[in-house]
């Protein structure tokens, strides 16, 4: 581990000029190594024009911002749409900037979970993220149903906490013939792990069930392809890698065979056909694809920083990143087993082809000390995220992230055992 590597690193990689692009938070004087863009992504410095320009409109042009260019507030969320579809590899009436990730949660539920008698439960992870489970348990308690019968949470099966395919495919094949729902994440909050999502809705769909994906840690994360995947629905929140900012609006992806559905929908007069939505009529008709689970209009305040991030993943490409983020995940992992062992157990798979940016750490000793070290690194400058009972969640976001961030955490990590 040498700080010099790790300079020539970051001096010779092509996406060295993103950092710039973005607000670095500072402790002491120094720029922090800010490791929790799997949280809260950091303010792209293109943030603040994109909301500006929402705010002069609106104080010049009033009502008529709605109408007059640059950027028209009625066709507002059409201005992320072709970023969005790059970033999750969908095609652009699939997907929609709207409303937050557990409102969109249970829009998509009352289109694609509708139980019956024989098929009437839903396949999800055990220990998945709390509003996920609410969102899955309330909406079997609207339809008259038992979490406790029909919510059927998958123990992990390897020792780590992860959980294998084999695992999934055996608790799909046995529940068989009364899945209605797989609702299965991108990739686990806690532990980093990634899944094969192509795998798991083919698997889903063999058994006759509706598939949908939560991608709130691997939207901006990991390359996706949501339409080769044939999943149903997905959602997702922009907060995250994303950097759109808190409680940024979120996404939603709904496949083009659903694009006309006469699906059970809660629907909104955002949702209806733009063509004759003025015309005020009584009777619902839906906009073909994703922008006919619409609702209201668009929040273009919350919208305009999404604009300005989707421009930097444009610019940089998501494979340049993807290459970029496994270097740095990959030096993380390296330095930890050679220098970290005896005091940090790396939970995330070690084959990138099952995570992300991110790498969960428990401390050995157990919690006290676990919370010690975090606290510890952030009284430095070293800004982690930790998820109870017991992890560290450190994630090197490529488009801001360096290998001195890296070689910073290790040090920092090396003080505190000292």
């Amino acid at each position: 581990m040498t700080d010099d590597w790790a300079r020539r690193q970051d001096a010779e990689d092509p996406l060295r000029d993103f950092r710039a692009q973005f607000h670095i938070p500072r402790h002491d004087g120094r720029e922090m190594a800010y490791f929790c863009g799997n949280s809260l992504g950091l303010q792209p410095k293109g943030a603040r024009a994109c909301v500006d320009e929402v705010m002069d409109k609106w104080a010049r042009d009033a009502v008529e911002g709605h109408f007059l260019e640059p950027a028209p507030w009625m066709p507002y969320h059409a201005l992320v749409r072709d970023g969005l579809a790059e970033v999750v590899g969908a095609m652009p009436e699939e997907v929609v900037a709207m409303n937050s990730l557990t409102a969109n949660l249970h829009l998509m539920m009352v289109s694609f979970f509708r139980p019956d008698e024989q098929r009437n439960a839903i396949l999800m992870e055990a220990g998945a993220f709390p509003s996920d489970r609410h969102a899955m348990a309330s909406q079997l308690h609207f339809h008259g149903l038992s979490p406790d019968r029909h919510l059927i949470e998958l123990e992990p099966d390897r020792a780590d906490g992860t959980f294998s395919m084999a695992a999934i495919e055996r608790a799909i094949a046995e529940h068989r013939d009364r899945l209605a729902l797989v609702l299965w994440p991108g990739v686990q909050y806690r532990t980093g792990q990634a899944f094969d999502l192509r795998e798991i809705a083919r698997l889903g769909h063999a058994a006759g069930a509706m598939v949908g994906f939560d991608l709130a840690h691997a939207v901006g994360n990991l390359p996706l392809r949501l339409h080769d995947s044939g999943a149903d629905f997905a959602v997702w929140c922009h907060y995250k890698y994303m950097n759109s900012g808190p409680g940024a609006v979120a996404g939603c992806f709904v496949h083009e065979r659903h694009a006309r559905s006469d699906r059970p929908r809660f629907a909104g007069w955002w949702g209806h056909d733009q063509a004759t939505r003025f015309r005020m009529g009584p009777e619902f008709v839906p906009t073909p694809g994703a922008d006919g689970w619409q609702l209201s209009n668009p929040p273009v305040l919350g919208l305009a920083p999404l604009r300005a991030s989707l421009d930097l993943f444009a610019r940089a490409g998501m494979a340049a990143l993807r290459a970029k983020s496994e270097r740095l995940t990959g030096h993380l992992e390296a330095l930890i087993r050679a220098h970290l062992a005896d005091t940090l157990q790396i939970v995330t798979p070690a084959s990138p082809a099952e995570r992300g940016c991110q790498l969960s750490l428990r401390v050995v000793g157990g919690r006290e000390r676990g919370r010690a070290l975090f606290e510890f690194l952030g009284a430095r400058g070293v800004l982690g995220d930790w998820r109870e009972p017991d992890v560290i969640r450190i994630s090197p976001a490529p488009l801001y992230n360096t290998h001195d961030d890296v070689v910073r955490f290790v040090r920092t990590t090396q003080e505190w055992q000292a």
